[in-house]
């Protein structure tokens, strides 16, 4: 099906549409809000500002008073095609663009679980208008990325464990709600082989014919590893923490929401760190997952390389002529080569 999807001309993006009018959003609010605390509410004030935070979609931030005197803080999150960020519009895959994703992920996943991820206060879905609207809970934390506090970070590493370890035993019933989520299996490993093979740098196109050639081999690693519901891109860029005693780990963007390994995750979160640290995050982490128990630590340390690699070729595959933005600058091409010798390929 991935392959399928390659083969589209999936890469073009749509024109980019304007934002919502803020009386379309007021009558929008007072819908989804009205459906969720199934009473009647009327939106008094609106005042919206576009958000410092915005990844691949237009996102604001709205403060709302309603007509019993209560106030609002929300996330507005535009996840029509049109409303792809002109950063985004030339790099992302639109072949990975599914709205619904994040949409379902929010409302009948984590709604259910209790995880401490924003509130979803509702969404607007009219694929005939090509609207996909998001209304998010506005939590008060700082991006994972802007502490180098390695005690916040391990607390992270503890939550995603624990959230992988959480649905283990539920994935095969997680796989069958009505959300389009990814699967990180084979197909999904080889599709981003090939796009590394077309895009990559001529210095990284060698390493990147060694990985396709052993593709079979990594992706049986993977396979033999338990099964989860993933984040997907679970790098510290997506993930908004309280450092206050209760100590809040509120990942967010689930826009490419899966099945697979949680070591795609935990790869992702170790991104950057010295031998030592990631040491340290991934036995936090292994320690809440306990699913992962039963590997010996060689065998811990293989799959997790195999998913690094899995990432490198991600970022070297992901468009034409496009380079990572600042926050995930990194010599991807030369932790390839490195991971790929380390591995044996």
């Amino acid at each position: 099906m991935l392959g399928e999807m390659v083969a589209m001309p999936s890469d073009r993006p749509s024109p980019r549409t304007a934002a919502p009018s803020t009386g379309e959003l007021k009558a929008a609010l007072e819908h989804v809000l009205s459906r969720r605390r199934k009473a009647s509410v009327n939106v008094k004030t609106l005042r919206r500002e576009p958000s410092a935070y915005s990844s691949s979609f237009a996102t604001e931030h709205l403060d709302l008073t309603l007509g019993g005197g209560d106030q609002l803080e929300l996330v507005f999150k535009d996840l029509s095609r049109g409303a792809l960020l002109e950063s985004a519009r030339a790099a992302k895959p639109l072949f990975l663009h599914d709205p619904l994703r994040e949409i379902g992920t929010y409302e009948q996943i984590l709604a259910r679980s209790a995880l401490g991820t924003p509130v979803c206060h509702g969404a607007v879905v009219d694929a005939a208008a090509g609207r996909f609207w998001l209304f998010l809970e506005r939590i008060r934390g700082v991006e994972l990325y802007q502490t180098g506090n390695l005690a916040v970070w391990a607390d992270v590493a503890r939550w995603l464990g624990s959230m992988h370890d959480r649905f283990v035993d539920d994935v095969d019933q997680v796989a069958t709600l009505p959300v389009p989520l990814l699967q990180f299996d084979a197909d999904f490993f080889r599709l981003w082989a090939d796009r590394a093979a077309r895009f990559a740098p001529m210095s990284a196109r060698g390493t990147v014919e060694r990985v396709r050639a052993r593709s079979d081999e990594i992706t049986g690693r993977l396979a033999a590893l338990p099964r989860t519901f993933i984040h997907g891109e679970f790098y510290a860029s997506n993930v908004l923490v309280q450092t206050t005693p209760e100590g809040r780990v509120a990942p967010v963007d689930w826009e490419m929401a899966g099945i697979g390994t949680g070591l795609l995750d935990l790869a992702a979160l170790t991104t950057g760190w010295g031998e030592p640290e990631r040491a340290s995050l991934e036995s936090e982490y292994r320690n809440a997952h306990h699913a992962m128990m039963g590997l010996d630590a060689a065998a811990f340390s293989s799959a997790l390389d195999c998913c690094r690699l899995e990432l490198c070729l991600r970022w070297l595959g992901w468009a034409e002529q496009w380079s990572p933005p600042p926050e995930h600058t990194h010599d991807w091409a030369q932790e390839a080569g490195t991971l790929a010798d380390r591995l044996g390929l």
